[in-house]
């Protein structure tokens, strides 16, 4: 697995052993973020958390393409430990908080792009968007992954797009950006 642009272009991120942690694959990373840059323009200066961090490999494609600073939360022990690898290898620590605790009960401040990778089958993703959501700044948005259960966006989000890749179903949402 590696970065796709940006910075870090091409330098391999860790995963850990096991199957606990599912990384987002190369196509699907690479898909989003295409989607975003289409929508966003450019990642410079953003404020972005990445929940169910795992390897970090969302979070990390995003400040490798120019985001500000980025939010890892992660509970399990062996990607934590892989996570803050692939952070000091990138040289990436002053731009990266970790938050080691469940996603589903982690309080953040404004962000102006949220990355959700709930695990598949869990039915933690419509209550993680909803949560996500209460933190999302003006035309700020949020990426989820899913194995396609039927998520609804929460009051306040826009469906802006959807697209599978392979198993994955992404799924763009965003706040509208205040209007005076």
């Amino acid at each position: 697995m590696r970065i796709i642009a940006g910075q870090w272009r091409g330098r391999a991120i860790e995963a850990p052993p096991g199957t606990a942690t599912r990384p987002t694959s190369d196509r699907a990373r690479e898909g989003l973020f295409s989607m975003l840059a289409s929508r966003l323009g450019s990642f410079e200066g953003l404020v972005v958390a990445d929940l169910f961090a795992g390897t970090g490999a969302l979070g990390l494609e995003a400040l490798s393409r120019g985001a500000a600073h980025c939010t890892f939360v992660e509970k399990d022990r062996a990607a934590l430990e892989a996570l803050r690898r692939n952070i000091e290898r990138l040289g990436a620590g002053e731009r990266a908080g970790i938050r080691a605790q469940a996603a589903e009960h982690v309080a953040l401040g404004l962000c102006d792009l949220v990355f959700l990778d709930p695990p598949y089958g869990a039915g933690l993703a419509q209550p993680a968007l909803a949560r996500a959501a209460a933190w999302l700044a003006p035309g700020g948005w949020i990426s989820l992954e899913s194995h396609g259960e039927e998520v609804a966006p929460p009051a306040g989000l826009e469906r802006e797009a959807e697209r599978r890749f392979g198993k994955a179903m992404l799924s763009l949402f965003r706040r509208p950006a205040s209007t005076g």
